[in-house]
């Protein structure tokens, strides 16, 4: 069966990258989350999508250039605040805290393709091990050298490669980094690459699968999961079909 992974959440309907959006796919029919990490200033790994907070919260400026007791100070709600006030920007562990209470999967993508953050693989391996959650956690980036970087460090936690260019041979994306996925444009990858990818044993999850046409196909095709902001959409459309 194809995965249903909750991208940010439930981006579409609640806060992006808040947890309140990732309890939410615990009741919309996700399978797994996706979130985006950053460090702060004082090194503790943040839950933020974009390098800086202007986007998603009533502050502005550079995520690494607050602690983390000054992000907390952030109403991270972005666009729904009306129905969701006062959440705040989460770290890592708070969702992995949160994670001991049910058996979702959990794609953490790293954000260091702008910013280098020294030690962001090191301190999420660490907390990683610490929740012994090695097994469901899913390492992806487009820095495709800190991927090679944790398979390194880690090669008993998963990797996905992130990409959003078209490639003849995509499955040797991630053979070149030695991951164990990739995670591409749904645009740019067509069905017979999806299946190509996957007979050679690389992961295929698609992003980010908004259109019921587009779930569709990719249930169809069985591709190994997508990556939504609407967790609730996709599982009426999985369980449609599977009820065919």
């Amino acid at each position: 069966m194809v995965d249903i992974i909750g991208h940010r959440g439930a981006a579409g309907t609640y806060p992006e990258n808040t947890m309140v959006s990732f309890m939410a796919c615990e009741d919309l029919g996700a399978d797994g989350i996706e979130l985006d990490v950053h460090l702060s200033k004082d090194g503790e790994i943040v839950v933020i999508h974009d390098e800086t907070i202007n986007r998603t919260t009533n502050g502005k400026g550079f995520v690494k250039d607050y602690t983390l007791a000054e992000l907390k100070q952030f109403d991270a709600s972005y666009r729904f605040k009306r129905q969701f006030k006062g959440c705040t920007i989460p770290t890592l562990k708070e969702v992995f805290e949160w994670a001991k209470g049910n058996n979702f999967s959990i794609n953490v993508e790293l954000k260091n393709d702008k910013i280098e953050y020294h030690g962001l693989e090191e301190r999420v391996i660490n907390l990683i091990r610490s929740y012994e959650y090695e097994k469901r956690i899913v390492l992806s980036s487009f820095n495709h050298k800190s991927m090679l970087k944790f398979h390194l460090m880690a090669p008993d936690i998963e990797t996905a490669v992130l990409f959003n260019r078209r490639s003849k041979e995509p499955w040797k994306i991630a053979e070149d980094y030695k991951a164990n996925a990739i995670h591409p444009n749904y645009r740019i990858i067509t069905d017979e690459q999806i299946e190509e990818t996957m007979e050679h044993h690389i992961a295929v999850r698609p992003y980010t699968i908004n259109e019921p046409a587009v779930m569709k196909r990719l249930f169809e095709v069985k591709c190994t999961a997508i990556i939504t902001d609407y967790p609730e959409l996709a599982f009426q459309v999985r369980s449609q079909l599977l009820s065919k």
